[in-house]
């Protein structure tokens, strides 16, 4: 088993300044982080339950808490409140040696001066492991990784994507309960990223670990983790998922953060008629569909201004005789597959994904800069948010 339990986690750094900035009782903002008496507040209130070989992601802008929660849970940071726990066990003030975990850090961290064969080896021979035990566990493990043809080179002979087998390898051999990984992409080029994203997820399905794995990149979140912890300013946003994430976003911040392109927002009406709720925008009115229907009844949502998000690719290009929106296209990214048109409807700029395929020439001549387009959505890709919280109002 390797489960964890992270129970109420704070991280507080030392703030001088706000003694000087604040009376006593007050709170101030840094960064956007929370200010108090005892300082500034890094992570507050974090609450998860991982389970045994669960992938968990933590994923959120630079500064948000991520990797501080990551470092508390390896035992190189120390935890200003709240409890921590591996297998049932309390491990707030346990050694980061004796916690049974390895780190995979962003910048590689291997020995210059070792082959890759002693990079890997090193962990199991500080345990005073015998030498045949440490072999078996390192060819293992390059197998696993498919670098055994590079045991003999020391890293500077290996390119980036080699180097994080390597790093990814000696944290593996020591067989640990939880495996810590610090965007361990984040230095790579695009194409090398998309090739260790897939080998991270073969791993995963040969070694019997917990992954915990940060990352900035919501697209290495969407395909990677089992579910998703999206944090900001310390605080986590909302916990589900992938597909949870994306269908049902939990507020603004969240909508905004998780898809590429990002949700289109309006200002809009949410309005009820005949028992029937409808988001208006514009001219246009769109009855939402049962399922929402039904959540905003249960929490008897009054009518309001909201905003409102749609998905680029939900939003379709509108019938003859259709209700739809109007627009001027700005711009027109041709992507292959799909035209993403970057349109100025109602004082707001909105990006619309188009599939290519089937479409003629004369239809394609029709998506150039400052030409006119009509657009619309269906219910059941709405999404309503409170213009005063930012929440959805569906949950």
């Amino acid at each position: 088993m390797s489960s964890l339990s992270l129970k109420g986690i704070k991280k507080v750094y030392p703030y001088s300044e706000s003694k000087k900035k604040k009376k006593k009782g007050e709170e101030e903002k840094k960064n956007n982080l929370l200010v108090t008496e005892e300082g500034v507040l890094a992570v507050q209130d974090f609450n998860l339950e991982i389970a045994d070989k669960e992938f968990i992601v933590l994923v959120g802008p630079s500064g948000c808490g991520k990797s501080t929660t990551l470092r508390m849970v390896a035992g190189l940071e120390e935890i200003s409140g709240g409890e921590l726990y591996i297998d049932g066990k309390l491990v707030n003030d346990v050694a980061p040696k004796d916690r049974d975990i390895a780190m995979v850090f962003q910048s590689y961290a291997l020995y210059p001066h070792m082959t890759v064969y002693d990079n890997m080896a090193y962990p199991l021979r500080l345990r005073k492991m015998p030498e045949s035990e440490v072999d078996r566990l390192v060819q293992e493990a390059a197998r696993t990784l498919d670098i055994t043809q590079y045991l003999d080179r020391k890293p500077k002979a290996l390119s980036g994507g080699q180097r994080q087998r390597v790093a990814i390898g000696r944290a593996i051999v020591r067989e640990p309960k939880v495996l810590l990984m610090d965007e361990p992409l984040s230095n790579l080029d695009a194409k090398l990223r998309n090739q260790m994203r897939a080998e991270i997820i073969k791993l995963r399905q040969k070694i019997n670990t917990t992954f915990m794995y940060v990352t900035h990149d919501q697209t290495e979140a969407m395909t990677l983790g089992d579910r998703i912890v999206i944090m900001k300013d310390g605080v986590i946003q909302q916990i589900g998922t992938p597909q949870e994430v994306f269908d049902h976003p939990a507020n603004l911040f969240v909508a905004g953060f998780i898809g590429m392109p990002r949700m289109n927002m309006f200002s809009a009406d949410l309005v009820k008629e005949n028992g029937k709720y409808s988001v208006k925008i514009g001219e246009v009115c769109v009855e939402l569909d049962a399922e929402k229907q039904a959540k905003l009844e249960a929490k008897n949502v009054a009518p309001q201004s909201i905003t409102l998000g749609v998905r680029p690719e939900h939003v379709s290009l509108a019938k003859s005789g259709e209700a739809a929106l109007h627009g001027t296209i700005d711009v027109s990214e041709m992507m292959g597959s799909a035209v993403h048109l970057h349109v100025n409807t109602m004082g707001v700029d909105a990006i619309i994904i188009v599939q290519t395929m089937g479409l003629d020439a004369e239809t394609m001549a029709n998506f150039a800069t400052g030409k006119e387009l009509a657009f619309s959505f269906n219910g059941s890709v709405a999404h309503v948010f409170s213009k005063e919280t930012g929440k959805n109002l569906e949950f």
